[in-house]
């Protein structure tokens, strides 16, 4: 059994050497750090002559209790992961204690927090925890710590979700490796409330192996520079912003197509189909006289109607185009199918038959018992058909 003791630490000089003659109360009084890691050391003893002491160095031990530090006012730093701690007490007086370090001890539950209004760094990785157990956090300590603490590590300590550091706005580093965190949507309000951090430990837990994880990350949180011990490059961020922004932005636009019922499969209805007013110009029915003036009186007609086609729908103005054509002279299969003769317009001196023009159906009608006889202008190689 080990003790720290004023004797110990007046036989070790790993530490401020004492000047020769000094008294021991004033070479206490002068002590700054104490370097007492890997002593074997179980139990720590009344050290209140330290008056000045800032740093206690106290790691790799045997201690299982935090005791007898009430004297230390002048605390800044305090050493004592992997020891067998397995509660945290006896620190409300260290008033000016900025950092902690209680990593690999036997701590189920971290409070007594409350009264360290100074704290930046808390370090509670890895504790020797009973199987199926995680560690917990009393609020009052979490919410004690939201206006100073910056580093928080809580890596390997079974944790399922991130809830209770919500508060902590000041955070820049945050170490939880080695849980079982897999939300990442929780990831993101967290790390929305985190504007000042800069680095980010996460592997080792489950949301770690999910599609682009790295990436999602990264767009998650604008300050942060390093990820899983990897610097984030600033343009791999602009880059991946500029896709987010964009698979956003085609987000919106498959919500605004189902809003108006494009992305279920049904169609819109649309617009009627507008005819124009002005009569059709150049229209040749071939075969049929007057066939001009009919088609005009009877679209004329058609427009009078109630269900013409500038309000009818396309099924009402399909079924009118049928009656028009109802109503058109019948005929032969023949006539339709004939071409439409065009005028011929022979050479200034080829020789032309007389012949008449049908200004209704405007082109040249040959009488059936004329058979004309070719230009006398044209070449014979092109008179070959």
């Amino acid at each position: 059994m080990v003790r720290l003791t004023i004797d110990l630490i007046a036989r070790v000089n790993t530490h401020t050497k004492r000047k020769r003659d000094e008294p021991l109360s004033q070479y206490l009084r002068r002590l700054t750090h104490l370097y007492f890691q890997e002593r074997h050391i179980d139990e720590i003893d009344d050290l209140s002559l330290c008056k000045n002491l800032s740093v206690l160095y106290l790691y790799d031990n045997r201690i299982a209790r935090i005791q007898n530090l009430h004297f230390a006012s002048n605390l800044t730093h305090l050493y004592l992961q992997n020891n067998l701690i397995n509660k945290i007490e006896n620190l409300s007086l260290l008033r000016r204690l900025e950092k902690l370090y209680l990593g690999s001890n036997e701590i189920t539950v971290v409070e007594g927090l409350d009264k360290l209004e100074n704290l930046k760094e808390l370090h509670i990785e890895n504790q020797r925890l009973p199987p199926g157990e995680k560690l917990l956090f009393d609020p009052r300590s979490i919410q004690a710590l939201s206006a100073t603490l910056c580093v928080l590590n809580v890596s390997g300590n079974n944790l399922e979700d991130l809830q209770d550091f919500r508060c902590l706005g000041q955070l820049n580093q945050f170490m939880a490796a080695d849980n079982q965190l897999e939300d990442m949507k929780e990831l993101a309000q967290v790390l929305t409330g985190w504007v000042q951090l800069w680095r980010l430990e996460l592997v080792g837990n489950p949301l770690c192996r999910k599609a682009k994880y790295r990436d999602r990350v990264i767009v998650m949180s604008a300050s942060l520079e390093v990820l899983d011990g990897k610097e984030i490059n600033e343009t791999a961020r602009k880059f991946l912003l500029s896709w987010k922004a964009n698979k956003e932005a085609r987000r919106r636009q498959r919500e605004d197509r189902k809003k108006n019922g494009d992305a279920d499969g049904t169609r819109r209805e649309l617009p009627p189909l507008q005819l124009p007013h002005a009569p059709l110009r150049n229209y040749i029915m071939p075969g049929l006289p007057g066939a001009r003036k009919q088609f005009e009186a009877i679209l004329a007609r058609s427009r009078s109607l109630p269900g013409s086609a500038d309000v009818m729908g396309r099924g009402d103005m399909l079924a009118q185009k049928t009656e028009i054509i109802a109503e058109l002279p019948k005929k032969s299969l023949s006539d339709l199918q004939a071409p439409i003769r065009r005028v011929w317009e022979p050479a200034p001196d080829a020789h032309v038959m007389p012949s008449s023009v049908d200004p209704d159906q405007q082109f040249v009608t040959i009488p059936t018992n004329f058979t004309p006889e070719p230009p006398t202008n044209i070449h014979p190689m092109s008179a070959k058909i």
